[in-house]
């Protein structure tokens, strides 16, 4: 595939600096301008920070989403990087181990990296493609229409520049979101998501992530291993202002926590912070139709997964790919833009959906939730087949009523 250049014939006599402008040189938008440089496109990537930092972001794939990184060829820059690969996952006391390089339709493993040197390499590998890459650059107004524009300012430079199309991988407070003016759809239960990167940690395995959890009591901890005794550790729990764990302080009632989860204490015994501790609202937020007027978002711009069930980085690559795929198979991008939004709004909402699944089976509490677990624990443990692996494997998989009927044991209860 090859970008085929738009006519200005009967369209438009201006002339646009850019085939496509990418707000936001991170994990989503490095990999976009990658892609569209490698297929002609005259791609500028405008990326605010100099340097990249950690700010407690997804650093663990699932292999559906490092399938699309391998349709993307970005996983060679990630492994110069010090991508990890993590094929066994393991819910304590849940079972034994799962292989997911066997036990996945795309038959690969998970993947964890530190955040910021993957971004490093992305936008840089952007930048050998081609792409223009301009950091230190901020966005202070998105124009979109017909020939869409973004204004600009590096140090004591202003800049108008127009393109054909502006894509928007901003993240999670996207100015490019609020140009469009699309309203959000947030919902919000209260629970919170607290993580924190972290040195010497004893894992029996490096190539295993770990996960604990007690059902029913909205409690989980997450322990996401990138090799040389680096993990990234996570707690998703309900609670307020006052709960949320901040600053190295609250390290100790971290462990505290992953040990009432049943993660054992002396995986953290000698265990040295070497990022922020923080927490945030695990929230699921988004926008239907994540394109209009020659503007498309993709990542955490058009949506935001609850994080807790690790989706995030998974579903940036996929947005790229399918925004790619049709802006390299019409020379309408206005058509192509419409149609990569139908089809991220059907991938989304599977998503959304089988993770409220997850919530429902293993965090929700009181008593319709203990009488589904105890209906439904048992048949999972017999025959795992019975829980939807959207997670693991994609949301190509079905999600309708006869596979949450069967995920919450439903098809055994007698008829009314």
């Amino acid at each position: 595939m090859r970008v085929r250049r738009k006519s200005t014939s009967g369209v438009s006599t201006m002339a646009t600096d850019y085939d496509i402008i990418v707000v936001g040189g991170g994990i989503a938008g490095s990999a976009l301008a990658a892609n569209m440089a490698q297929e002609g496109a005259r791609t500028l990537v405008l990326e605010r920070e100099e340097r990249f930092r950690d700010r407690i972001r997804g650093e663990y794939v699932f292999p559906w989403g490092m399938a699309e990184a391998q349709s993307l060829g970005i996983v060679g820059a990630l492994e110069a990087a010090g991508a990890h690969s993590v094929p066994s996952f393991e819910i304590v006391g849940m079972g034994p181990p799962r292989d997911l390089s066997q036990t996945t339709m795309q038959g690969v493993p998970s993947y964890g990296f530190y955040h910021p040197a993957a971004q490093e390499a992305l936008v840089e590998h952007a930048e050998t493609a081609g792409a223009e890459v301009n950091r230190g650059a901020r966005v202070t107004s998105v124009l979109p229409g017909d020939e869409p524009a973004v204004r600009l300012r590096n140090g004591g430079d202003e800049a108008t520049l127009r393109a054909r199309l502006v894509v928007g991988a901003d993240g999670r407070s996207s100015l490019c979101r609020k140009a469009l003016g699309k309203e959000e759809t947030h919902i919000h239960d209260g629970r919170l998501l607290a993580g924190v990167l972290l040195d010497n940690v004893k894992l029996e395995d490096e190539h295993m992530a770990l996960v604990g959890l007690i059902p029913g009591t909205g409690a989980m901890t997450l322990v996401f291993p990138q090799g040389g005794g680096r993990a990234r550790s996570y707690i998703a729990d309900r609670g307020t202002s006052e709960d949320r764990l901040q600053g190295p302080g609250a390290f100790d009632r971290f462990v505290q926590i992953a040990a009432s989860c049943g993660i054992s204490p002396n995986i953290f015994e000698n265990a040295e912070i070497a990022g922020p501790l923080g927490t945030f609202a695990a929230d699921d937020s988004w926008v239907d139709h994540p394109y209009a007027d020659g503007v498309a978002l993709i990542g955490d711009a058009a949506g935001i997964s609850d994080p807790t069930w690790g989706q995030g980085l998974s579903v940036g690559w996929r947005d790229v790919r399918v925004l790619r795929d049709q802006l390299c198979n019409s020379d309408d991008w206005d058509a192509a833009g419409h149609a990569y939004a139908d089809v991220h709004d059907e991938y989304f909402g599977r998503i959304i959906t089988a993770e409220s699944w997850q919530q429902q089976m293993f965090l929700d509490s009181g008593p319709e939730a203990d009488e589904r677990r105890a209906r439904a624990l048992p048949l999972l443990a017999e025959d795992p087949t019975r829980g939807p692996d959207i997670l693991f494997s994609g949301p190509d998989l079905p999600v309708n009523e006869e596979v949450r009927r069967r995920f919450f044991g439903e098809d055994q209860l007698e008829p009314a």
